[in-house]
């Protein structure tokens, strides 16, 4: 196979699992750590390498909340999100869907309309002058319990940002069964807003099912003991239920023990939508172009079949039919326009 990084860097990609704190670089996390001195986070960003080697999931979530403990002002919410964004920028990522959990700033005093303005500023700057179009998913972090889905719900039924499109679930999911949520999901549902949980990424296939029948799920969050159930596969490949695979993230987290188990063959080969996507980068050491070429590597894909897996995540994406168009034909022009080059 040839060096397909330089294809993948001028890839024009869509992004459709990245979290919002999980996304802050180095650079971000220490300048926010300097602001809240009382953090335990590193202010140096070379130590904040071995402060992001996680043992396990839960470690993951103990270190994941420090960071969000570091957002405490609507000032830190616009900078990060902005910084976000020109991240995205720098990997020609066009659009992207990004989970944010406002529950975790609101209940740390940050005022929930000032919060909305924040996000709301940066998405809109970051379409004009970086070109990176961004919309919203409102998560309920799940270790939070009903209180902060009751939460998230209201903020994201009765206060949505303009930018809003999706509700989702993420956090632990051992000892957080996802029925319990399904008032949520459906008012949100309801409300005009797309099902979006995290299931299965450490638990069984059962835990998919759960966020199917219960949350009424358009996609699922990782997703990767669904090939324990060919029954469960063939169900997401005839209605086109998408799989947000996050291959490093799943290693990080110890949720798969490497890269050559993971499943990702397993859900292609079985038809299933599968996009590809880097979770919370800055904390695996790594960024969407990385994950391309991991996933290029696990399927063993030329330029066009990486190209194929980019319009996967357009088509699975909650972006306006002409957007989805105007994307797509542009990963096509480049495609063709590239191989002619070569």
């Amino acid at each position: 196979m040839s060096d397909l990084h330089p294809f993948i860097a001028g890839l024009p990609k869509a992004e459709l699992h990245v979290h919002h704190v999980g996304s802050a670089s180095p650079r971000i996390v220490a300048e926010l750590a300097a602001r809240h001195p009382d953090s335990k986070v590193p202010t140096d960003p070379e130590a904040l390498v071995d402060y992001f080697t996680f043992t396990d999931f839960a470690h993951f979530i103990e270190v994941y909340l420090s960071v969000v403990d570091l957002v405490r002002t609507p000032e830190d919410v616009r900078l990060l999100t902005y910084e976000v964004a020109r991240d995205m920028a720098r990997q020609n990522i066009r659009y992207a869907e990004l989970t944010i959990t406002p529950y975790s700033s609101t209940r740390r005093g940050i005022d929930e309309v000032a919060f909305m303005a924040a996000i709301e500023d940066a998405r809109k700057a970051a379409e004009t002058e970086l070109g990176v179009v961004l919309r919203w998913c409102f998560d309920i972090p799940g270790e939070a319990g009903l209180e902060a889905a009751e939460e998230t719900a209201r903020l994201a039924v009765d206060l949505r940002p303009e930018g809003l499109v999706a509700f989702g679930l993420g956090g632990p999911e051992i000892g957080v069964p996802r029925p319990q949520f399904k008032p949520y999901f459906d008012r949100a549902v309801e409300a005009g807003l797309h099902s979006v949980p995290h299931a299965g990424e450490t638990t069984g296939p059962e835990t998919i099912w759960d966020a199917l029948r219960d949350l009424r799920a358009e996609r699922i969050g990782h997703g990767t003991s669904a090939v324990q159930d060919p029954a469960l596969l063939a169900h997401l490949a005839e209605h086109r239920i998408a799989l947000e695979v996050c291959p490093t993230s799943n290693i990080a987290t110890r949720a798969v023990a490497d890269l050559d188990r993971h499943p990702i063959k397993e859900m292609v080969a079985a038809g299933v939508l599968v996009t590809i996507n880097s979770d919370d980068p800055p904390m695996f050491g790594t960024d969407l172009n990385t994950e391309y070429a991991v996933a290029a590597r696990l399927l063993e894909l030329d330029e066009r079949g990486l190209a194929a897996l980019a319009k996967n995540a357009v088509e699975a994406s909650f972006l306006d039919p002409a957007g989805k168009a105007r994307i797509a034909a542009e990963i096509d022009a480049y495609t063709e326009k590239w191989l002619a080059g070569r």
